[in-house]
């Protein structure tokens, strides 16, 4: 059974389409890859996967594990194990990151986190990103740089185990070393039992991952599917190479 399917999906936002007969199968223990130029719809497209009011699902349907989620709320798609990271992640004040996670992978799990077992467990992930332990007490992401707001995706990432996490340009913004740490903490995550999706212009962040499939979208719809030869042809020739002839 695939993780996930996406069916002759058809997303508008604001009565505009966006996306028009997108399909997509994903299995468990794959990593994909989302290619595109700017604003062709990768972001629409996880956007309405994750359950984005703002994106209006016209026609088409998603399954995750089998189950239609098609018009399933947000909150339960992420219970279900579904998880994005944000190219632009959001700062919240009043919530501590440690707060934000142990919250969050509760909510997911079920279960009251064992406060000084949960505080061990997230030092150990920091350190592998090197984060400073302080930035646990610090309200989310308020203050952070670039560079260690992805680092808190990415940490993310790590805590709640999702089933099935969709990565939008997580590698934007990043100095050589930090996309190597963000790269690592995928690598890290990534089992034969959870899914990747990868959003990227920057192959550098792919180095040391097997990627199963590249997609590239355009014209409301995934034109092309490969390898990760298509990779090498867009950043050698352009997007123009590998979408002509569709």
């Amino acid at each position: 059974m695939a993780l996930l399917e996406i069916k002759k999906l058809k997303v508008a936002v604001e009565d505009k389409t966006i996306l028009n007969g997108v399909d997509l199968k994903i299995e468990p223990g794959e990593i994909h890859v989302l290619m595109g130029q700017n604003g062709v719809g990768k972001s629409t497209l996880v956007s309405a996967v994750m359950g984005n009011p703002s994106y209006v699902i016209k026609e088409g349907h998603i399954l995750f594990e089998g189950d239609d989620i098609t018009d399933a709320s947000a909150d339960e798609r992420a219970r279900k194990g579904i998880f994005m990271s944000f190219q632009n992640p959001l700062e919240i004040t009043g919530v501590t990151l440690e707060n934000f996670l142990r919250t969050a992978r509760g909510s997911i799990r079920g279960t009251k986190e064992k406060i000084v077992a949960f505080r061990h467990e997230l030092e150990e992930k920091m350190d592998a990103l090197g984060m400073e332990h302080t930035y646990a007490d610090r309200y989310l992401n308020v203050g952070f740089s670039g560079g260690e707001k992805k680092k808190a995706e990415i940490l993310q990432l790590l805590m709640l185990q999702p089933k099935l996490a969709f990565l939008d340009e997580t590698d934007s913004g990043l100095d050589v070393d930090a996309v190597k740490t963000v790269t690592e903490g995928i690598r890290h995550f990534h089992t034969k039992e959870n899914s990747l999706v990868i959003i990227t212009h920057n192959a550098s962040i792919l180095d040391g991952l097997d990627v199963d499939k590249v997609h590239v979208l355009g014209k409301c719809k995934i034109l092309r599917t490969g390898d990760r030869s298509l990779i090498d042809r867009i950043n050698e020739f352009g997007y123009a190479s590998v979408t002509e002839e569709v």
